[in-house]
């Protein structure tokens, strides 16, 4: 199992959390992501380094490549997560990876098939495992949390963030209209209610409860109207900002369960 080629699709917050416990595992983890991505979480996200070249999620390092050097996956210790810019998937039939992980959260299946790889993973809803996909892991809140289902659907998605501290829906901001967001907050700055965290088109987007900013999308972006721009954690601790959450955690660690499970470990 040491030295399993992974390939994660997206590198936001869930599929960074991937990312990091499957690199500490030992096993060799690229991800692919979009030209402008629109992660929230920017802080645990290992696609910040399509903007920054490089960055580092708890300790785990990772950085950009170029689809040019895809074949350097192969030599050597691999001893960072690499961070591709591919939103065509050329990776998957290039590098042929073991294991394909669908972290993407798009709630449908888009582009996988359980042919590409001899493990295909998805996370949340919208995928078929057995069907689109050979495992499927459970990414809403609850008992079911972290679940690997092996036929079926996850549960549906219900378009409301999970509770943190009581809030839901408060905590999330979204777009007020189609445009290129600015922030105006750096993640871990305290905000009141009231405050202005950054604005999409010019207009003002506004915390409806005091905290600290959680995560916001990177200035610069242009997002849809309604997306995901920005989130407070009205726990008010700096520290969460800056590291893997409850749920991400979780569901990484049932990602790591359905590979061991699929290429089970050969004790000495």
């Amino acid at each position: 199992m040491r030295g399993l080629k992974v390939l994660i699709r997206g590198a936001g917050e869930h599929a960074s959390a991937t990312a990091h416990r499957l690199f500490r595992c030992g096993m060799r983890v690229a991800m692919t992501e979009v030209l402008r991505p629109t992660a929230v979480r920017r802080s645990v996200s290992f696609c910040t380094a399509v903007f920054d070249g490089a960055c580092t999620v708890e300790g785990v390092p990772g950085r950009l490549w170029s689809l040019a050097e895809w074949e350097e996956l192969d030599r050597g210790n691999l001893d960072q997560v690499a961070v591709f810019v591919d939103p065509e998937g050329l990776l998957v039939e290039r590098w042929k990876p073991e294991v394909i992980v669908d972290a993407r959260i798009l709630k449908r299946n888009d582009g996988n098939s359980p042919e590409q790889a001899p493990l295909v993973i998805g996370l949340g809803p919208g995928l078929l495992a057995g069907r689109d996909v050979h495992v499927v892991i459970e990414t809403c809140r609850g008992h079911d949390l972290g679940r690997v289902i092996r036929s079926g659907f996850s549960a549906p998605d219900t378009g409301i963030p999970g509770p943190i501290a009581g809030y839901t829906t408060e905590r999330v901001l979204r777009a007020p209209c189609a445009g290129v967001v600015e922030s105006l907050l750096e993640i871990g700055q305290p905000v009141t209610a009231g405050d202005v965290v950054c604005t999409v088109a010019g207009r003002r987007v506004e915390a409806a409860i005091s905290g600290v900013l959680r995560g916001v999308v990177h200035g610069g972006i242009e997002v849809p109207d309604n997306l995901k721009v920005a989130d407070v954690d009205p726990r008010g601790d700096p520290a969460f900002c800056f590291i893997i959450s409850d749920k991400a955690r979780t569901i990484s660690g049932s990602v790591l369960e359905a590979i061991l499970s699929r290429f089970p470990p050969r004790w000495p």
